[in-house]
């Protein structure tokens, strides 16, 4: 059975879509990722000792890239069988997977990566049937 898939994805989500000759499935992974602390504008210092309270930019960082490597891992995973992978969607996330994917050896597979604005469920749907269907 020959699999297509369609990814629409962004650091917080990603959809898939796999088209077999059964039909369409649309699957979702949802990232664990936080959006990054920052001191409100109305809070004003309530000690001398304040900015140890905020964890430094860099322990912040590893902390990003640590959930940013579970999610992407996740979606490698849902994209192993796939034939043909096309990817899209609205912000880095789609590059820097296609960087992971060459890395081990999925590269080939890719056969579009776009840029689009968010989109729902059945308009991903649609586009993916309809790029497959060329």
């Amino acid at each position: 059975m020959r699999t297509k898939v369609g990814l629409w994805i962004d650091h917080r989500k990603a959809i898939v879509v796999a088209v077999t000759d059964k039909g369409a499935e649309i699957g979702l992974i949802i990232s664990a990722i936080e959006k990054q602390a920052r001191r409100s504008l109305s809070s004003r210092s309530k000690g001398p000792y304040e900015p140890q309270q905020v964890p430094a930019d860099d322990s912040r960082q590893r902390a990003f890239t640590g959930h940013l490597n579970i999610y992407y891992d996740a979606v490698i995973a849902s994209l192993r069988d796939a034939e043909s992978i096309l990817i899209f969607g609205p912000g880095e996330a789609k590059g820097e997977l296609k960087k992971r994917l060459k890395k081990i050896n999925l590269g080939g597979r890719i056969v579009g990566v776009e840029t689009v604005d968010k989109m729902t469920d059945r308009q991903i749907a649609a586009k993916v049937r309809r790029h497959f269907a060329e």
